[in-house]
């Protein structure tokens, strides 16, 4: 809805501002009608709250003056209705594309909603959906997208918004920073990405744009940034990982270089790009250079430029002509991210099994269908083929299963199967990728029915996920209309239906034991410390006979926020269970929302690294995790004896349980 804002609202004269005193009254009164109004008709709009709000944003202590008003503005339904009334779901590259480019009411609740969460996680506010630590890591991203607004400096774009909400949004910005601190920033913003990259996430885009945030800060002579070599460090790993380009000459210049260089210093070179690559996970986009100019010239370099150890340059040379030929057709700049794909996929040694070198050969040649051509360029650009994109994404989802992530859609189901087929059947998932790519269509059977994707009703997702990686922008929606049908197949049944979908849809691996704790007939809590007591003796090596996890497993868990209300069911995989360094049993997780480090409230704090994980992993001490399930497969014959379960851990589990997400099926 247009903003009506009148001559005496908002003065355009330089150097005025409408009256802060004034100004807020109307804020205020706009706030309590609101209010009012809500006691009627909860969903009443807060379109004059918003703009009031702007003509507030616009005096000289308006920002003050909202920051006050912030527990008023939650407590009477500015945010009802809308994404913004669950901070822990926003996204910080939305938000800023919100702030920086949104319609005025949008950019104006975005503002509102950053000066909740600074009150939070300050301290001066404590939201019931989000912590003080969630707070200040959502603004750190945010502040890292917009640090070309550090120097106080606006740009064009900016200058010319509408109604002032550039000058409004770099008010905001300079008011942010003022409280967080400018050196916490960006030391803050340094161990965010840092964080972010030892997940090793396949997309990295908004990652990068952060490094590329951080690396305008640092070189900005208004900006004081002296000891942050810990930036410095990150920036040159993007940017300048090796001596022929430290100085990020671009790549005309860079590629003159590399035609000059000796044999010492392409050694040299190699080593830089392959060292920066595997501390970060995050691949420069001179890397592709550098393998384009050795493919032919010095192949025998190209081991060397992808750090492989003695196992993946066994892989590269029993299978060179097809990693050669992945080089020519995949890596590029502008998929420079698959050159980590393809050095982490020889590292796992998944060619060495045939059918997925012969898979990877027909994916070589594979033609696209119109409809996943369409989708690929309208997602990733037109700078390259769409196939060559869709290859790029195969790369790295083979070389990274446990990096594939789902964002905010609804397709955990899916994303799961993706990260499973990758880590355990990749011969399968490209037989999947094929028929999507080329015939639009994945075909798939369910208790001796066959079920073909392609016509379909939608599953979860109604529409298609866009902010994917391109395998799952292609598999995805298949995978998920595939999932309802199996559902729907299976009609009223005895038991939570995911007993009988994930062993047909994910594969033979799948334990054909299942125990729900919440009763199918009855919807409520069922025997639940003899659900706790059949994980421990199915999954704890201590109780099962110290029988590992051999196959992933798929399992469903109850996600809570931090003040440990239940949030919804999601579905997650567990890959292992082993003792930390603190001689601590954990459960490792394999969880795809893009983000596996979460508050769930209770002192259940996900942990992604220090405790033993491998990239991509998730972990919780295993009666932690265990008071958060709720559905579970496991072998029947490899069931360890019950009544060898400590009691403590299953009266843990279970109160945890029981005084968090369970206390809604009680």
């Amino acid at each position: 809805m247009a903003y009506k804002l009148s001559k005496e609202d908002v003065v355009a004269i330089p150097g005025s501002a409408p009256d802060t005193n004034a100004s807020v009254h109307k804020f205020d009164e706009a706030l309590e009608q609101l209010s009012l109004t809500h006691q009627s008709n909860p969903l009443a709009p807060n379109t004059e709250v918003l703009e009031a709000a702007l003509i507030v944003m616009e005096t000289t202590d308006g920002l003050d003056a909202l920051y006050a008003r912030v527990p008023a503005m939650e407590a009477k339904g500015v945010f009802a209705n809308s994404d913004w009334n669950q901070p822990v779901i926003l996204r910080p590259a939305l938000a800023v594309r919100t702030l920086r480019q949104g319609a005025p009411p949008y950019t104006v609740i975005e503002a509102l909603s950053e000066l909740r969460l600074l009150a939070v996680a300050m301290g001066d506010y404590r939201h019931p959906g989000i912590s003080a630590e969630q707070a200040r890591n959502f603004l750190t991203q945010v502040t890292a997208l917009n640090l070309d607004l550090l120097s106080g400096q606006m740009s064009e774009a900016d200058r010319e918004r509408p109604q002032g909400l550039g000058h409004i949004v770099n008010s905001l910005y300079q008011f942010l920073l003022n409280r967080l601190g400018y050196e916490s920033i960006l030391d803050s913003l340094v161990d965010e990405v840092r964080r972010l990259l030892a997940q090793r996430p396949i997309q990295t885009e908004s990652i990068k744009l952060m490094v590329s945030q951080i690396a305008k800060c640092l070189f900005d002579p208004e900006i004081e940034t002296s000891g942050m070599d810990k930036a410095a460090r990150l920036v040159s790993a993007l940017f300048g990982p090796a001596t022929g380009c430290r100085d990020d000459p671009g790549f005309a210049v860079y590629a003159e270089r590399l035609a000059t260089m000796d044999e010492p210093a392409l050694f040299e070179e190699a080593q830089g790009f392959a060292i920066a690559m595997h501390e970060t996970g995050m691949v420069s986009p001179y890397h592709p250079l550098l393998l384009r100019h050795l493919r032919g010239h010095r192949d025998d370099l190209i081991p060397l430029a992808l750090g492989l150890s003695i196992t993946g340059n066994d892989v590269l040379q029993c299978y060179r002509q097809i990693v050669l030929e992945l080089i020519d057709q995949v890596v590029h700049p502008e998929t420079c991210q698959a050159v980590y794909g393809l050095a982490m996929f020889l590292e796992r040694g998944s060619l060495f099994t045939p059918p997925v070198a012969a898979g990877l050969w027909r994916q070589l040649e594979l033609k696209l269908c119109q409809a996943a051509a369409d989708r690929l360029s309208a997602v990733f650009g037109d700078a390259h083929p769409p196939r060559v994109y869709l290859l790029a994404g195969v790369l790295s989802l083979l070389g990274q299963p446990l990096g594939v992530g789902q964002g905010n859609n609804p397709t955990c189901q899916s994303v799961i199967g993706l990260s499973m087929w990758s880590f355990n059947d990749a011969d399968f998932l490209l037989q999947l990728v094929a028929w999507a790519a080329r015939d639009d269509d994945v075909i798939m059977r369910f208790e001796g029915q066959q079920i073909t994707s392609q016509y379909l009703e939608a599953g979860l997702a109604k529409e298609p996920p866009i902010d994917v990686d391109p395998v799952s922008l292609i598999l995805t929606p298949h995978l998920d209309r595939i999932y309802g049908e199996m559902g729907r197949l299976c009609g009223v049944r005895d038991d939570d239906l995911h007993r009988w979908i994930n062993p047909e849809m994910y594969g033979w691996w799948v334990g054909h034991g299942f125990l729900s704790v919440i009763s199918r007939e009855t919807g409520k809590i069922h025997d639940y410390e003899g659900f706790i007591r059949h994980f421990y003796a199915s999954y704890h090596p201590y109780y099962n006979g110290n029988i590992p996890v051999i196959h992933p497993q798929p399992a469903g868990i109850a996600v809570t926020d931090s003040g440990g209300r239940l949030v919804g069911r999601h579905a997650i995989t567990i890959i292992r269970a082993n003792l930390d360094r603190d001689g601590n049993m954990r459960i490792y997780f394999f969880n795809p929302n893009n983000d596996s480090g979460q508050d769930w409230g209770q002192g259940i704090n996900c942990s992604t690294a220090d405790n033993g994980e491998r990239h991509g992993e998730a972990s919780l001490p295993f009666a932690e995790f265990a008071s958060r399930l709720c559905v579970f497969h496991y072998d029947t014959r490899e069931l360890g004896e019950l009544s060898l379960i400590p009691e403590t851990d299953v009266t843990l589990a279970v109160g945890l349980g029981r005084a968090s997400w369970a206390a809604s099926y009680e």
